[in-house]
Formats: C-alpha cells, structure tokens, sequence
C-alpha cells in the first residue's frame, strides 16, 4: 500500500528570508517541493497587504490539487508587536466548496491563523479555540532582531479524512510559545481528540523542543528532526506525533528548507 505524505509547515506568511518578501510564486514553489497529502500550516495569512492580499491556505490547495482545505483564523487584522488585531471567535475563515465551514467568517478584513489541506475527502471538520497568555517573551522576529512579543490566541482545527483502510483522523495546531501555556493546550488537545477516530495524527508547531510533545501528549512521536531555523537547524519545533501509527509504519521522515519561512517544513510517510 503506498504511503500517504503528512506534512506540517509554519510559513512565516510566506515570507522570504532571502529579501524579505512574501510572494505567492515563492509558497507556490514550497508547496509543489513538499508535495504532500495532506498538510498541517500554521502563521498563515489570509488577504493580507504584506502577503499580496492572497488566500495562503487557498494557494497551497491549489498547488497540491487537495479539494479538501479549511483556513480558519486565530485573529483579525495584523499580528506582531505594535499591530492593531482582535481575536477570532468564528469557526470559519475560508475553505474549499467541499470543505465549506458550518460558520461562515465575520469578517472581510485582513485574518491570520492555521490552515489544513487534504488531497483526500474529509468527513468532518472540528475547531478548538484558546485565549491567548498574558504577558510577552523576547523572541527572534525575521528582519527585526530580537523582539518583545505578545502572545496571541490559538486555536486547533482537526479534520477526519476518509483513508484507504477507514476514516482517521489529522489535527493542527500552533500552541502558545509561553509556558506552560502551550504545554497545557497541547494536553486539552489531546483530551479534545479522544473520541475522534483512529488512528490521529497531530501535527504542528508545539513550540516545545525534543522529545518532551510526545511525553506530554502520550502519542508516538513519528519524527525526529531538528526544523529550526531554516537555515542551520539545531531545535525541533514542528512536529508529527501520533496515536494508533506505530514506527514500523513509518517511511521516509525529511525535515526540508523551502523558499520561504524560518522554519523547516517537516514531512512523514506514513502506512495506514
């Protein structure tokens, strides 16, 4: 049985580090050179100045030829330090006709969030939804150094796709980087996705190095790969973890730099 490719991708909203640009050539290009099944993104920008006003999540459905494509957003206007935003609270952003969302977004405006894009049918969409931490952390923000950041509030999109053996089920998300906020969402999650059908993948940016996502989550950890920053990678941020896939079902695990983002994107084979 051939392996479907499970990827996950934080975009840095397409931005090139190379000029510092965000060019939907560019995460057209990425997309195509990742090449998976279906694809976890995350800091994904939907009509956006700074992005070309494009679609992100739209663009890499394209790309792929995944019908299936839900963006849903964390927040309205424009994150990052000194930007003017507010929080999300609708379940739908933008998706794909056979992919519409049960709420339809509120606003027209510029929207920043995750995204999740399947070659194969999906069944069910689901969306959890976290307020953001109080407070900020120093953080290396491209183009700017290191930065003062505010946290933001987050959110988790799963989606059970029809497989080649029965439904299963595939989460994303981008937890908080304070602690041990993202480490107890990244635990809600995993109570959130009991009742959802075996087997689950999450895959995301957890924003916890190494080993420690699969210790907190209890699900078996499918890569390990250092995917931050692009350039050098020392850090794992961005992983694939799993339970009801055990490590015998795995292939081929590659962390890649692609045209754009600070981050690697992450990619597993995997046997259902």
């Amino acid at each position: 049985m051939a392996a479907l490719g499970i990827g996950t991708f934080n975009l840095l909203h397409g931005l090139s580090l190379r000029d510092g640009q965000a060019r939907v050539a560019d995460l057209q290009a990425a997309a195509g050179m990742l090449d998976a099944d279906v694809l976890a993104l995350q800091e994904v920008d939907r009509h956006q100045p700074r992005s070309g006003d494009a679609d992100q999540t739209a663009v890499v459905a394209a790309e792929l030829s995944a019908p299936w494509w839900r963006f849903v957003p964390t927040l309205h206007g424009t994150p990052g330090p000194g930007e003017s935003w507010e929080p999300a609270s609708e379940d739908g952003g933008s998706a794909s006709a056979t992919g519409t969302p049960t709420t339809t977004a509120t606003a027209t405006g510029p929207s920043y969030g995750i995204g999740l894009v399947s070659r194969l049918p999906v069944l069910e969409w689901r969306v959890l939804r976290f307020g953001r931490a109080a407070g900020s952390l120093p953080l290396l923000v491209p183009g700017q150094g290191i930065v003062r950041v505010p946290d933001e509030p987050r959110v988790a999109v799963a989606a059970v796709v029809a497989g080649p053996s029965g439904p299963f089920t595939v989460a994303t998300t981008h937890v908080s980087f304070v602690p041990p906020h993202g480490q107890r969402q990244l635990r809600a999650i995993v109570r959130w996705l009991a009742g959802a059908p075996r087997p689950v993948l999450l895959a995301g940016d957890l924003n916890t190095p190494g080993r420690l996502p699969a210790w907190l989550s209890g699900y078996t950890q499918l890569a390990r790969r250092a995917t931050y920053p692009s350039w050098k990678p020392r850090v794992q941020w961005d992983h694939v973890l799993a339970d009801g896939v055990g490590h015998e079902q795995v292939g081929e695990v590659s962390a890649r730099q692609l045209p754009v983002s600070d981050h690697c994107a992450l990619r597993v084979d995997v046997h259902l």
